[in-house]
């Protein structure tokens, strides 16, 4: 599904540049279930933004579906990240002014799918993460698993063939954030590959692949059996 290829990332900060990325060679299967690890700064968020074309790397080669992304425009690579790619954040980031469910129902406004099936898809996402009750209530009248749970559901209403999780558990109390992986696994269990970073060494070890970073290169790749 993925290959990267010599990939890296450098910034320039205050006239110096710092390399966040270094020769990151990587193949990704679909169906794919693996958490990314490392301690702080080491390029974990760079290689999943990079990933989810949220940024583009310094030098090498992405291969996303057996297409080259690094030769698209920045337009193309938005439509690839709008119709393929589903992202869940450590802070929600959901509009505070919608409510739960016109923020589950902002993908579908944005690939301009009619209203009419737009509500249908809406309601069954709603009911299948247990929101049905919250559907119009705004994030700061939901709980952090509510919220997870809808960003969840915003990033899967377009049925993504990639999921990219960034401390999806990160700001949840212990039991939401077990709800929460549940979901992501379930997600995973039927055919959705899913990327998760993570500094939460029991989360890491849930997942069947793991990579550990340091310093911007990929230094473990390990496997777990099924």
């Amino acid at each position: 599904m993925i290959r990267l290829q010599g990939i890296e990332r450098i910034f320039d900060v205050g006239g110096q540049q710092v390399h966040a990325l270094r020769q990151i060679d990587l193949d990704i299967n679909a169906g794919d279930y693996i958490s990314i690890m490392g301690p702080s700064g080491s390029g974990k968020s760079t290689l999943l933004n990079i990933i989810g074309l949220l940024d583009r790397p310094s030098a090498g080669r992405y291969l996303f579906e057996q297409h080259d992304i690094t030769a698209l425009s920045d337009d193309e690579q938005a439509q690839v990240r709008r119709e393929r790619i589903g992202f869940v954040f450590q802070f929600f980031h959901l509009v505070s002014r919608l409510t739960a469910a016109e923020n589950i129902e902002l993908p579908l406004i944005l690939s301009g799918m009619p209203p009419s099936q737009r509500r249908e898809r809406v309601a069954q996402t709603l009911k299948a993460y247990g929101l049905g009750e919250r559907a119009h209530h705004r994030p700061e009248q939901l709980s952090g698993g509510q919220r997870q749970r809808v960003a969840i559901g915003r990033a899967t209403i377009i049925e993504p063939g990639l999921l990219l999780a960034d401390e999806p558990t990160g700001n949840l109390d212990r039991a939401s954030g077990h709800e929460v992986v549940e979901i992501l696994e379930q997600l995973n269990a039927r055919g959705i590959t899913l990327l998760v970073v993570t500094h939460d060494p029991e989360l890491g070890q849930r997942a069947r692949r793991r990579l550990r970073m340091v310093d911007g290169a990929i230094v473990e790749d390990t496997s777990r059996s099924t």
